[in-house]
């Protein structure tokens, strides 16, 4: 089933249920408010929307309503918790080797994660507001777990079956400001603005065979300024699966349902030492700072720009037969000029 959240002016939305094709939506209203309602409750809350979600798709529901995912929310427009971690590791290889820095061994068997700020998302259409352009304003297109309720300790081989939904993520950076916090020693901040989430949430099973329990093998497609930049495999090079994500995150605590994980920045190395771009016949990027690492270390300097004001990304992962799969992130960079 699919699952999305429509804003009606409250901190949390209200929670309707998607047909497969993302046209068509109903109210869960007499099940669950929220979506967090109902993953407070999964075991007893998934059978009954999962009934609602026959209905929305076999049209026999009642008040059937035209589905717009520009009224859409994050499907959770706030979290308990959202961890994103580094599951490519050729992304971190790729950003190190830029500046000259050796990636350590253990990179490659102990997941990188941070803790990023979950009490504001953004909906899949709203702005990427920034202050300044020399932030240095970038996307990056991942894809994302929801949890129910985690134990501490759980083991990776048991973690996946705490995963109840996926969804897309721009887990928008701020690249000008991320040497100075990370220098401090304390991690990201500041260069980790509000992340935004694709309109619906999906339960694994519709994915069908794409998904294999911890990752999801399809093209993530980004589009800048209406421009194909990068298609990489999802399934593809992915270092640490979702189970182990989720195990690493749960080590010294328990996740309570609702929690996100993130598997970072899909990064595929394309039979090179580090991908190439579209023009270049590649699979391309999911963000921009890829291809600037990609030129200093061929040419010393890095020469594509970040986005700036009136720039516009569009994420969005399609199923074999070209359908959207959880609709599509389309958002622009605006200037904020304060409260």
């Amino acid at each position: 089933m699919k699952l999305a959240t429509l804003k009606t002016g409250t901190r949390d939305g209200e929670l309707v249920v998607v047909s497969r094709d993302l046209t068509k939506a109903v109210k869960a209203e007499g099940i669950a408010p929220t979506l967090q309602a109902a993953l407070d409750d999964w075991e007893t809350m998934a059978p009954a929307l999962q009934v609602l979600s026959d209905r929305v798709n076999d049209g026999t529901a009642e008040e059937i309503f035209d589905f717009d995912p520009a009224r859409a929310e994050a499907p959770l427009p706030r979290a308990y918790q959202w961890a994103d971690g580094s599951a490519y590791v050729n992304h971190v290889e790729l950003v190190r080797r830029a500046r000259g820095a050796v990636l350590p061994e253990s990179f490659w068997t102990d997941p990188l994660m941070y803790q990023g700020g979950s009490d504001s998302f953004l909906g899949p259409y709203e702005d990427i507001q920034a202050g300044d352009e020399a932030w240095g304003i970038d996307f990056e297109g991942e894809v994302a777990i929801i949890t129910d309720d985690v134990p501490m300790g759980v083991a990776a081989e048991d973690a996946g079956k705490h995963i109840k939904l996926l969804m897309l993520v721009n887990d928008v950076s701020l690249r000008g400001l991320i040497p100075a916090e990370l220098g401090k020693g304390f991690g990201f901040f500041h260069a980790k603005p509000s992340s935004a989430f694709s309109p619906v949430a999906v339960t694994p099973d519709e994915l069908g065979g794409a998904w294999d329990g911890g990752k999801v093998s399809l093209p993530l497609l980004s589009h800048l300024n209406g421009d194909l930049f990068g298609k990489p495999n999802a399934g593809e090079d992915m270092t640490f699966t979702f189970p182990k994500l989720i195990a690493h995150a749960a080590k010294t605590r328990p996740l309570g349902a609702g929690c996100i994980v993130g598997s970072g920045t899909v990064s595929n190395k394309q039979d090179t030492d580090h991908g190439s771009a579209i023009a270049d016949g590649g699979v391309g990027y999911s963000c921009i700072a890829e291809v600037r690492m990609i030129e200093t270390i061929n040419s010393g300097e890095a020469k594509t720009p970040f986005m700036r004001f009136g720039d516009r990304i569009k994420i969005e992962m399609k199923d074999d037969a070209g359908a959207s799969i959880f609709g599509a992130i389309d958002q622009q960079v605006v200037k904020y000029d304060g409260p």
